[in-house]
Protein backbone atom coordinates (compact mmCIF):
# COMPACT_ATOMS: atom_id res chain seq x y z
CA UNK A 1 0.00 0.00 0.00
CA UNK A 2 1.46 3.56 -0.95
CA UNK A 3 1.57 5.79 2.09
CA UNK A 4 2.79 9.06 0.21
CA UNK A 5 0.62 12.06 0.11
CA UNK A 6 0.03 12.23 -3.72
CA UNK A 7 -4.24 11.99 -4.83
CA UNK A 8 -5.30 11.90 -7.91
CA UNK A 9 -9.00 12.76 -7.75
CA UNK A 10 -11.19 11.96 -10.76
CA UNK A 11 -13.71 14.47 -11.39
CA UNK A 12 -12.10 17.27 -9.78
CA UNK A 13 -14.17 19.89 -12.58
CA UNK A 14 -17.37 19.02 -10.40
CA UNK A 15 -19.07 19.66 -7.18
CA UNK A 16 -17.63 17.13 -4.94
CA UNK A 17 -14.35 16.48 -6.31
CA UNK A 18 -13.62 19.94 -7.00
CA UNK A 19 -14.07 20.92 -3.16
CA UNK A 20 -12.15 17.17 -2.11
CA UNK A 21 -9.40 18.36 -4.66
CA UNK A 22 -9.01 21.78 -3.30
CA UNK A 23 -9.27 20.80 0.49
CA UNK A 24 -6.79 18.24 0.15
CA UNK A 25 -3.88 20.69 -1.53
CA UNK A 26 -5.00 22.99 1.41
CA UNK A 27 -3.88 20.00 3.90
CA UNK A 28 -0.65 19.69 2.29
CA UNK A 29 -1.18 16.77 0.08
CA UNK A 30 0.15 16.69 -4.01
CA UNK A 31 -3.03 16.56 -5.74
CA UNK A 32 -3.57 15.73 -9.57
CA UNK A 33 -6.40 16.06 -11.33
CA UNK A 34 -7.45 14.36 -14.65
CA UNK A 35 -9.58 16.47 -17.12
CA UNK A 36 -10.28 16.11 -20.69
CA UNK A 37 -8.32 18.89 -22.79
CA UNK A 38 -5.18 19.67 -24.21
CA UNK A 39 -2.40 20.71 -21.52
CA UNK A 40 -1.77 24.23 -22.33
CA UNK A 41 -5.53 24.93 -21.33
CA UNK A 42 -4.77 23.42 -18.10
CA UNK A 43 -2.47 25.25 -16.10
CA UNK A 44 -4.53 27.15 -14.38
CA UNK A 45 -1.95 27.74 -11.17
CA UNK A 46 -4.21 26.73 -8.76
CA UNK A 47 -1.65 24.54 -6.90
CA UNK A 48 -3.27 21.11 -8.52
CA UNK A 49 -1.31 19.42 -11.62
CA UNK A 50 -3.98 19.21 -13.49
CA UNK A 51 -3.32 15.96 -16.13
CA UNK A 52 -5.06 15.75 -19.93
CA UNK A 53 -6.97 12.70 -19.85
CA UNK A 54 -10.41 10.68 -20.00
CA UNK A 55 -11.81 8.75 -17.03
CA UNK A 56 -13.23 6.11 -19.43
CA UNK A 57 -9.58 5.42 -20.47
CA UNK A 58 -8.36 3.05 -18.37
CA UNK A 59 -4.77 3.57 -19.41
CA UNK A 60 -5.30 7.85 -18.78
CA UNK A 61 -6.66 6.80 -15.39
CA UNK A 62 -3.59 4.10 -14.67
CA UNK A 63 -0.60 6.45 -16.11
CA UNK A 64 -2.18 10.06 -13.74
CA UNK A 65 -2.34 7.49 -10.77
CA UNK A 66 1.35 6.38 -10.92
CA UNK A 67 2.64 6.56 -7.84
CA UNK A 68 -0.48 8.00 -5.77
CA UNK A 69 -1.33 6.49 -2.53
CA UNK A 70 -4.76 7.85 -2.94
CA UNK A 71 -8.07 7.86 -6.07
CA UNK A 72 -10.62 10.09 -5.01
CA UNK A 73 -13.38 8.81 -7.49
CA UNK A 74 -15.91 11.29 -7.66
CA UNK A 75 -16.28 11.54 -11.82
CA UNK A 76 -20.00 11.47 -12.90
CA UNK A 77 -21.59 11.90 -16.22
CA UNK A 78 -23.21 15.11 -16.70
CA UNK A 79 -26.96 15.69 -16.15
CA UNK A 80 -27.66 11.97 -15.42
CA UNK A 81 -26.63 11.12 -19.16
CA UNK A 82 -25.52 7.65 -20.18
CA UNK A 83 -25.38 6.90 -16.24
CA UNK A 84 -25.77 3.15 -17.43
CA UNK A 85 -23.14 3.37 -19.92
CA UNK A 86 -20.73 4.76 -18.48
CA UNK A 87 -20.62 4.91 -14.72
CA UNK A 88 -18.93 1.66 -14.00
CA UNK A 89 -16.45 1.71 -16.51
CA UNK A 90 -15.22 4.59 -15.20
CA UNK A 91 -15.27 2.67 -11.90
CA UNK A 92 -13.11 0.12 -13.00
CA UNK A 93 -10.80 2.15 -14.68
CA UNK A 94 -10.17 3.62 -10.85
CA UNK A 95 -10.08 0.49 -9.56
CA UNK A 96 -7.83 -0.92 -12.15
CA UNK A 97 -5.33 1.82 -11.38
CA UNK A 98 -5.72 1.66 -7.91
CA UNK A 99 -4.64 -2.19 -8.28
CA UNK A 100 -1.46 -1.06 -9.70
CA UNK A 101 -0.20 1.50 -7.90
CA UNK A 102 -1.18 0.31 -3.97
CA UNK A 103 -3.54 2.98 -3.83
CA UNK A 104 -6.87 3.45 -1.52
CA UNK A 105 -10.14 4.40 -3.30
CA UNK A 106 -12.03 6.74 -1.95
CA UNK A 107 -15.90 7.11 -2.99
CA UNK A 108 -18.38 9.80 -2.09
CA UNK A 109 -21.75 7.71 -1.43
CA UNK A 110 -25.23 9.11 -1.58
CA UNK A 111 -28.62 7.14 -0.13
CA UNK A 112 -29.43 6.15 -3.33
CA UNK A 113 -28.64 2.88 -3.02
CA UNK A 114 -31.13 2.54 0.12
CA UNK A 115 -34.66 1.41 -1.05
CA UNK A 116 -38.14 2.49 0.91
CA UNK A 117 -37.51 -0.74 3.04
CA UNK A 118 -34.23 0.36 4.92
CA UNK A 119 -35.83 4.22 6.25
CA UNK A 120 -36.48 5.73 8.14
CA UNK A 121 -33.01 5.65 9.76
CA UNK A 122 -29.62 4.92 7.60
CA UNK A 123 -26.68 2.87 9.35
CA UNK A 124 -23.82 1.81 7.47
CA UNK A 125 -25.27 -2.08 7.95
CA UNK A 126 -28.83 -1.44 6.55
CA UNK A 127 -30.02 -3.14 3.47
CA UNK A 128 -29.55 -2.27 0.33
CA UNK A 129 -32.55 -3.15 -1.76
CA UNK A 130 -33.19 -0.29 -4.15
CA UNK A 131 -35.95 -0.01 -6.52
CA UNK A 132 -34.83 2.67 -8.81
CA UNK A 133 -31.85 2.10 -11.13
CA UNK A 134 -29.54 4.38 -10.31
CA UNK A 135 -29.93 3.01 -6.75
CA UNK A 136 -29.10 -0.35 -8.37
CA UNK A 137 -25.85 1.05 -9.76
CA UNK A 138 -25.16 2.80 -6.48
CA UNK A 139 -25.16 -1.01 -4.97
CA UNK A 140 -22.48 -2.55 -8.03
CA UNK A 141 -20.63 0.49 -7.58
CA UNK A 142 -19.61 -0.05 -3.88
CA UNK A 143 -19.87 -4.18 -4.39
CA UNK A 144 -17.29 -3.84 -6.86
CA UNK A 145 -14.68 -1.25 -4.48
CA UNK A 146 -15.48 -4.33 -1.78
CA UNK A 147 -14.56 -7.38 -4.26
CA UNK A 148 -11.59 -4.87 -4.49
CA UNK A 149 -10.61 -4.78 -0.82
CA UNK A 150 -11.33 -8.24 -0.65
CA UNK A 151 -8.44 -8.86 -2.73
CA UNK A 152 -5.94 -7.10 -1.18
CA UNK A 153 -7.19 -3.28 -2.48
CA UNK A 154 -8.18 -0.26 -0.08
CA UNK A 155 -11.96 1.73 -0.19
CA UNK A 156 -13.54 4.06 1.93
CA UNK A 157 -17.46 5.43 1.01
CA UNK A 158 -18.59 8.40 2.42
CA UNK A 159 -22.01 8.37 2.44
CA UNK A 160 -24.25 11.88 2.42
CA UNK A 161 -27.59 13.55 1.68
CA UNK A 162 -28.50 15.62 -0.95
CA UNK A 163 -25.44 17.96 -1.75
CA UNK A 164 -25.76 21.76 -1.56
CA UNK A 165 -22.75 24.40 -1.19
CA UNK A 166 -21.45 27.26 -3.10
CA UNK A 167 -19.91 25.23 -5.89
CA UNK A 168 -21.83 22.02 -5.86
CA UNK A 169 -22.88 23.16 -9.56
CA UNK A 170 -26.10 22.69 -10.67
CA UNK A 171 -27.16 19.46 -10.97
CA UNK A 172 -28.57 18.52 -7.62
CA UNK A 173 -31.79 19.07 -5.81
CA UNK A 174 -30.73 22.52 -3.90
CA UNK A 175 -29.89 23.86 -7.65
CA UNK A 176 -32.62 22.58 -9.64
CA UNK A 177 -35.32 22.27 -7.37
CA UNK A 178 -35.84 24.61 -4.77
CA UNK A 179 -34.51 27.91 -6.35
CA UNK A 180 -33.35 29.30 -9.85
CA UNK A 181 -29.65 29.87 -9.78
CA UNK A 182 -28.22 33.17 -11.11
CA UNK A 183 -31.48 34.67 -10.03
CA UNK A 184 -32.82 36.91 -7.06
CA UNK A 185 -34.53 34.29 -4.98
CA UNK A 186 -38.10 35.45 -4.83
CA UNK A 187 -39.76 31.90 -4.67
CA UNK A 188 -38.86 28.68 -2.99
CA UNK A 189 -40.24 25.64 -4.03
CA UNK A 190 -40.63 22.61 -1.53
CA UNK A 191 -40.17 18.77 -3.07
CA UNK A 192 -40.72 17.56 0.90
CA UNK A 193 -44.25 16.32 1.53
CA UNK A 194 -45.21 18.15 4.29
CA UNK A 195 -44.20 16.77 7.97
CA UNK A 196 -41.32 14.35 5.94
CA UNK A 197 -37.71 14.26 7.41
CA UNK A 198 -35.13 14.82 4.66
CA UNK A 199 -31.44 14.79 4.90
CA UNK A 200 -29.26 17.53 3.30
CA UNK A 201 -25.15 17.68 3.18
CA UNK A 202 -22.90 20.78 3.09
CA UNK A 203 -20.35 19.91 0.32
CA UNK A 204 -16.93 21.74 2.15
CA UNK A 205 -17.92 19.78 5.47
CA UNK A 206 -18.04 16.38 3.55
CA UNK A 207 -14.60 16.92 1.64
CA UNK A 208 -13.24 17.89 5.40
CA UNK A 209 -14.54 14.99 6.69
CA UNK A 210 -13.10 13.04 3.64
CA UNK A 211 -10.09 14.72 4.34
CA UNK A 212 -9.79 13.46 8.38
CA UNK A 213 -10.54 10.07 7.37
CA UNK A 214 -7.78 10.28 5.16
CA UNK A 215 -5.54 11.34 7.67
CA UNK A 216 -6.77 7.68 9.16
CA UNK A 217 -6.71 5.83 6.57
CA UNK A 218 -4.43 3.34 7.78
CA UNK A 219 -5.91 2.35 10.93
CA UNK A 220 -9.13 1.74 8.57
CA UNK A 221 -10.55 -1.66 7.69
CA UNK A 222 -9.92 -2.41 4.17
CA UNK A 223 -13.32 -1.64 3.12
CA UNK A 224 -14.78 0.84 5.56
CA UNK A 225 -18.43 3.21 5.14
CA UNK A 226 -19.18 6.12 6.81
CA UNK A 227 -22.70 8.17 6.97
CA UNK A 228 -22.27 11.74 8.04
CA UNK A 229 -25.61 13.49 9.67
CA UNK A 230 -25.33 16.52 8.00
CA UNK A 231 -28.47 18.98 8.21
CA UNK A 232 -31.30 17.05 9.01
CA UNK A 233 -34.30 18.07 8.05
CA UNK A 234 -36.83 16.99 10.61
CA UNK A 235 -39.93 18.37 8.95
CA UNK A 236 -39.27 19.10 5.52
CA UNK A 237 -39.80 22.89 6.23
CA UNK A 238 -36.46 23.94 7.62
CA UNK A 239 -34.11 24.05 4.52
CA UNK A 240 -36.13 26.27 2.71
CA UNK A 241 -37.07 28.40 5.92
CA UNK A 242 -33.34 29.22 5.77
CA UNK A 243 -33.09 30.20 2.25
CA UNK A 244 -36.38 32.33 3.21
CA UNK A 245 -34.36 33.67 5.55
CA UNK A 246 -30.91 34.51 4.16
CA UNK A 247 -32.64 36.06 1.20
CA UNK A 248 -34.75 38.20 3.19
CA UNK A 249 -31.75 39.37 4.72
CA UNK A 250 -29.73 40.19 1.73
CA UNK A 251 -32.80 41.20 -0.24
CA UNK A 252 -35.16 42.80 2.44
CA UNK A 253 -38.24 41.10 0.33
CA UNK A 254 -39.02 37.55 1.74
CA UNK A 255 -39.54 35.01 -0.98
CA UNK A 256 -43.15 32.82 -0.97
CA UNK A 257 -42.59 29.15 -0.59
CA UNK A 258 -44.72 27.36 -3.72
CA UNK A 259 -45.10 23.72 -3.76
CA UNK A 260 -42.55 21.63 -5.88
CA UNK A 261 -44.51 20.83 -9.51
CA UNK A 262 -43.80 16.93 -9.31
CA UNK A 263 -47.06 16.77 -11.80
CA UNK A 264 -44.90 18.93 -14.29
CA UNK A 265 -41.81 16.49 -13.89
CA UNK A 266 -44.00 13.23 -14.57
CA UNK A 267 -45.46 15.19 -17.80
CA UNK A 268 -41.89 15.74 -18.81
CA UNK A 269 -40.05 13.40 -17.37
CA UNK A 270 -40.17 11.00 -20.74
CA UNK A 271 -38.59 13.64 -22.81
CA UNK A 272 -36.14 14.88 -20.43
CA UNK A 273 -33.59 12.74 -18.84
CA UNK A 274 -32.82 14.39 -15.53
CA UNK A 275 -36.40 15.24 -15.19
CA UNK A 276 -36.70 11.29 -15.16
CA UNK A 277 -34.02 10.66 -12.86
CA UNK A 278 -35.38 13.24 -10.24
CA UNK A 279 -39.27 11.01 -10.54
CA UNK A 280 -37.58 8.33 -9.62
CA UNK A 281 -35.85 9.22 -6.40
CA UNK A 282 -39.28 11.15 -5.31
CA UNK A 283 -40.01 8.43 -2.22
CA UNK A 284 -36.58 10.18 -1.28
CA UNK A 285 -39.18 13.05 -0.62
CA UNK A 286 -42.31 10.98 0.45
CA UNK A 287 -40.65 9.32 3.76
CA UNK A 288 -38.18 10.19 6.44
CA UNK A 289 -34.41 9.46 5.44
CA UNK A 290 -31.78 10.34 8.13
CA UNK A 291 -28.13 9.33 8.28
CA UNK A 292 -27.19 7.74 11.58
CA UNK A 293 -23.26 9.38 11.95
CA UNK A 294 -22.65 7.37 15.18
CA UNK A 295 -19.62 5.35 13.57
CA UNK A 296 -18.14 8.22 11.96
CA UNK A 297 -18.25 10.45 15.21
CA UNK A 298 -16.77 7.44 16.78
CA UNK A 299 -13.61 7.54 14.79
CA UNK A 300 -13.60 11.56 14.25
CA UNK A 301 -14.55 12.46 17.70
CA UNK A 302 -17.08 14.63 15.95
CA UNK A 303 -18.50 15.62 12.47
CA UNK A 304 -17.36 18.55 10.48
CA UNK A 305 -20.49 20.71 10.59
CA UNK A 306 -21.20 24.53 9.27
CA UNK A 307 -24.16 26.14 10.71
CA UNK A 308 -26.88 25.94 8.24
CA UNK A 309 -27.99 29.75 7.68
CA UNK A 310 -24.11 30.30 6.85
CA UNK A 311 -23.96 26.79 4.60
CA UNK A 312 -27.24 28.59 2.29
CA UNK A 313 -25.89 31.64 2.40
CA UNK A 314 -22.64 30.50 0.69
CA UNK A 315 -24.43 28.27 -2.00
CA UNK A 316 -26.60 31.05 -3.00
CA UNK A 317 -23.86 33.64 -3.29
CA UNK A 318 -21.95 30.62 -4.81
CA UNK A 319 -24.97 29.87 -7.23
CA UNK A 320 -25.31 33.90 -8.28
CA UNK A 321 -28.08 34.51 -6.39
CA UNK A 322 -26.72 37.76 -4.81
CA UNK A 323 -23.08 38.77 -4.16
CA UNK A 324 -20.95 37.30 -1.65
CA UNK A 325 -20.11 39.05 1.53
CA UNK A 326 -16.89 40.46 1.86
CA UNK A 327 -14.82 39.23 4.48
Amino acid sequence: MASNNTVLVLGATGGIGGEVARQLRDAGWDVRALRRGPRQELERGDGIAWIPGDAMNRQDVVAAAKGCSVIVHAVNPPGYRRWSELVLPMLDNAIAAASEAGATVVMPGTVYNFGPDALPVLTEASPQRPTTRKGAIRVEMERRLLLFSQNGGRALIVRAGDFFGPRAGKNNWFAQGLIRPGHPVKSIKNPAKHGVGHQWSYLPDVARTIVELLARRESLDAFSAFHMAGHWDADGSQMVDAIRRVAAQRSGTEPRIDAFPWWLLMLLSPFVTTFREMREMRYLWQRPVRLDNARLVAVLGREPHTALDDAVEASLAGLGCFEARAN
